[in-house]
């Protein structure tokens, strides 16, 4: 059994609380994770400060290279990290293997290519006075990164390149679902180059640890991916000490993404990337959860997405076969049943998956883990709570409109907005349509195509804040003016 350690000032410490962590397609504990307290943040945060001092004026190019190092010695043990990924989730290896962890890698290296590229100031000169005004953006001090279980390297990785990359140092909170990987990369940290403190990983419980890194007076910022319930507990322990912050889209505080399939769509070419719903077993928080599908073409969609569905295999994440693994939790996969047993009393039909078709068949190694097929649901009204509220599994509810502004104004009438997708082979309507969805992303005959040059985030209750190579550098640094009489 696994017993993993935290990560304070270069060097692994034991803890004298731990937490059992399961391993979700066996259903068994494989995992020991620290139940790290106050005690162990506050020495993190004393070496972050105490790093604080000399990274934070390091060179850019240190800074790259030592991110770049990271990235070499995670990608030299892809297959170990994401074999790890695998159990430690539920997902299968190839989703880990093609996913997760070479966008790991891509995160290191790009945030440090920004750094070298990127202005940290601006000038100009006031002629009538003789003034020279310029800005200069520095970093903020030390960062509290709280990441979630659903990407768990993908995420944190996302959080500590930017951070570092512009001069902060860190402290990291990993889901205590899935705390392996990053365990894994803290053995490699070391090696990379980075001075002691810089990054710090201590692993618990959010009552336990994140609170303490959240209400410690000298973390300065916070950026936190999880649900909209700790999103503002998060703002509240946070507001004395007016914290930046952070709050980004995973789980609750994700979305209820829409997909938007017009009459013109060419269903045979795009039906397959529409089976993004179930991508992750539905724990991804982009995954779309409500397909609105116009009337004419309405039980041609549902005959052949229903078929598509069925075909897609749930099985050991070991197998290259499998689409799907298993869901985080016990408790999870509880939850994600309970939404479907409410479309069934809200007047809902199950097409297919759970409840209508045979469990997965799995060898007798697996019966215990936490599995279920991709399920889709038909004949649900609008106000029914599974087309209002984030379910985070492999769930999705397909429903029919009838004119451009009906479906708009359906698609728009939930509480959140991260993502949406727009299928349609009419270029004014992919314009048209896009601009009047509440939602910070908008694909358009596509899904997840990520330019991390571009700005990432939620509009209403999706999240705080914007991720992207630009914002996330601005949100890990503060600006000053000075002005300079000539």
């Amino acid at each position: 059994m696994i017993v993993l350690q935290n990560f304070i000032n270069g060097e692994f410490l034991s803890c004298d609380r731990y937490i059992d962590s399961y391993d979700p397609s066996r259903g068994e504990v494989y995992c020991k994770v620290p139940d790290s307290g106050k005690e162990h943040v506050d020495l993190a945060v004393a070496a972050a400060n105490a790093a604080f001092k000399s990274w934070s004026v390091s060179s850019p190019a240190y800074r790259a290279e030592r991110l770049r190092k990271l990235a070499d010695l995670i990608e030299d043990r892809l297959e170990e990290f994401a074999q790890a990924e695998s159990r430690d989730q539920g997902k299968t290896v190839n989703f880990a293997r093609n996913v997760d962890i070479p966008r790991c890698c891509l995160n290191l290296r790009m945030f440090a290519s920004a750094i070298m590229v990127g202005s940290n100031s601006r000038a100009n000169f006031l002629e009538s006075q003789a003034v020279v005004n310029y800005s200069l953006r520095s970093p903020k001090g030390v960062a509290g990164l709280i990441s979630p279980w659903n990407l768990p390297l993908y995420l944190l990785s996302f959080k500590i390149a930017p951070a570092v990359a512009s001069g902060c140092t860190v402290v990291c909170k990993p889901s205590e679902m899935t705390s392996v990987t990053a365990w894994m990369m803290a053995e490699l940290i070391n090696d990379a180059g980075f001075p002691p403190g810089v990054i710090n990983i201590v692993f618990g419980t959010g009552s336990r640890t994140g609170s303490a890194i959240v209400q410690h007076p000298d973390v300065h910022l916070i950026s936190f991916t999880g649900s909209t319930t700790i999103g503002e507990l998060i703002t509240k322990m946070s507001a004395p000490f007016c914290k930046k912050l952070s709050l980004e889209a995973c789980d609750s505080l994700g979305g209820k993404n829409p997909s938007l399939v017009f009459e013109d769509a060419d269903l045979a070419k795009w039906i397959p990337l529409m089976l993004s719903s179930f991508a992750n077993q539905g724990e991804i928080c982009l995954c779309t959860s409500r397909i609105f599908v116009q009337r004419s073409i309405y039980d041609n969609f549902l005959d052949m997405f229903v078929q598509e569905t069925r075909k897609l295999i749930v099985g050991p994440p070991t197998e290259n076969s499998s689409f799907m693994g298993a869901l985080i939790s016990k408790d999870h996969l509880e939850k994600v049943k309970g939404y479907i047993r409410i479309a069934k009393e809200d007047g809902g039909t199950v097409l297919c998956g759970e409840s209508k078709d045979p469990p997965p068949d799995l060898p007798k190694e697996y019966k215990n883990g936490y599995f279920m097929r991709p399920t889709v649901i038909t004949d649900v009204k609008d106000s029914s709570r599974c087309m209002q509220e984030e379910i985070f599994g492999p769930v999705t509810c397909v429903v029919p409109f009838d004119t451009e502004d009906e479906v708009i104004e359906r698609a728009n009438g939930v509480k959140y907005g991260l993502s949406a997708c727009v299928w349609t082979e009419n270029l004014s309507r992919a314009h048209r349509v896009s601009h009047r969805l509440q939602a910070g992303t908008v694909w358009c005959n596509c899904w997840l195509v990520r330019d991390l040059n571009m700005p990432f985030g939620g509009t209403k209750m999706s999240g705080v804040g914007r991720e992207g190579t630009h914002e996330s550098l601005e949100f890990f640094t503060e600006s000053k003016t000075i002005c300079i009489k000539m």
